[in-house]
């Protein structure tokens, strides 16, 4: 059993650590580097993306003849926690929520047109895109829950009606994957189509405020009011939009978790780098033992996430769903992510509650951790369910689950 990454991956790793370092890390500090939503600001955003193209650093979970890296998903797991680093990272290498989710699965399940359309453009970097699922007293958690219709309007067109809110992106999206019902059946009574943000029949109702920083686009409310959609962009097959949720989502709560480990490594960076140098009657900080009990406890809690993480990429890189093994990372990390930064921000004290460092700016965002892609309560359900169904065989070595 080898915890080593390979020598081509973990050069790949390097180089993506050696680009956050000399050229993300130090832009935080200036507050002229911010949008008005506390992202990176978007003329920065376009000069450092073409630097990162230029280093082979773009779009690295996509294939080679799209223009990306190639990487396997243990070659995303290593490289994306160095990217998130900082907190301006993911987005630069074209890897940021939720264009990745987006590409990895139009990648998987598109036909050679719809990705010439649709896919290429978003690696490309061309445009944003966006995952239109979630509902007002509707879908969150569980996709079932869609009401949000779309019904036959002659024999090649669908006419959608319906709202949704909490939709990553949507501000700034030019294509759009929506989830609505076209049947009442209950495993095949939902469909993905594929829709651009000029077609009439649609409108966001607002941005909705969130507690922490936004990813580029926001997080809006859409109403649907007659938006037409030809067959030609059903994605996969009418009937299989709970099918698609699934592939998406399993990648994408994984590659969460993947960024998170890097920002809470990141904030125990900052957390080490003081206690190092801070004195306090008489000692230094990182000298007193409740101190060391604090970093001990979140460090080792993080590793847990990492190893977690890894595992679930291995068993997909194998062939398997690691449905289980993503569940499981997604409830550690998720928690280590919030310990991490709290930790963090407790040795720092003021200066960490203070904007003087990224630690409030994680903070606030850590929270979402345990909300998005699954509350971690649902993740623990299924957890739960594959015990019972396996029994012993639940702790079995190998990439099934």
């Amino acid at each position: 059993m080898d915890f080593s990454l390979p020598p081509d991956i973990d050069a790949v790793r390097a180089k993506v650590r050696a680009f956050v370092n000399d050229r993300l890390i130090p832009l935080e500090a200036d507050r002229a580097n911010y949008d008005e939503h506390e992202n990176i600001h978007p003329g920065v955003l376009k000069r450092l993306r073409a630097e990162a193209k230029a280093e082979g650093l773009w779009a690295l979970q996509m294939p080679k003849h799209r223009g990306g890296g190639g990487l396997p998903v243990v070659g995303m797991a290593a490289c994306y926690e160095e990217m998130n680093r900082s907190i301006f990272g993911p987005v630069v290498f074209n890897s940021a929520a939720p264009d990745d989710g987006n590409m990895i699965v139009l990648e998987k399940v598109a036909t050679e047109a719809q990705k010439a359309r649709w896919l290429q453009p978003i690696v490309d970097g061309a445009v944003q895109s966006s995952f239109a699922m979630t509902e007002p007293d509707g879908c969150g958690s569980d996709p079932g829950l869609t009401y949000t219709r779309a019904e036959r309007v002659g024999n090649d067109r669908w006419r959608v009606t319906g709202r949704k809110h909490y939709i990553t992106g949507a501000g700034e999206a030019q294509h759009f994957l929506l989830i609505a019902r076209t049947s009442d059946d209950e495993r095949r009574g939902l469909t993905c189509f594929l829709f651009h943000a000029d077609q009439p029949g649609w409108r966001i109702v607002r941005r909705i405020p969130i507690m922490g920083p936004e990813e580029h686009g926001g997080h809006c409310e859409l109403e649907f009011d007659g938006l037409e959609i030809p067959d030609e962009n059903v994605l996969m097959g009418v009937g299989d939009g709970l099918k698609l949720t699934q592939i998406r989502l399993g990648t994408a709560r994984l590659t969460h978790c993947m960024r998170w480990t890097g920002m809470g490594r990141r904030a125990l960076e900052i957390a080490m780098e003081r206690i190092r140098h801070r004195d306090s009657f008489g000692l230094k900080l990182i000298d007193r033992e409740s101190v060391q009990g604090l970093i001990g406890q979140a460090a080792m809690e993080l590793e847990i996430g990492r190893l977690l993480t890894m595992k679930a990429a291995w068993v997909l890189d194998q062939g398997g769903f690691a449905r289980k093994e993503v569940s499981m990372a997604k409830i550690v990390v998720a928690d280590a992510l919030h310990k991490a930064v709290d930790t963090a921000l407790q040795l720092l004290g003021a200066r960490g509650y203070s904007k003087d460092t990224p630690v409030e700016w994680m903070y606030r965002y850590a929270r979402q951790a345990r909300l998005v892609d699954g509350a971690s309560e649902v993740h623990r359900m299924v957890l739960a369910n594959f015990l019972r169904r396996e029994g012993t065989d639940f702790f079995q070595w190998g990439a099934h689950g």
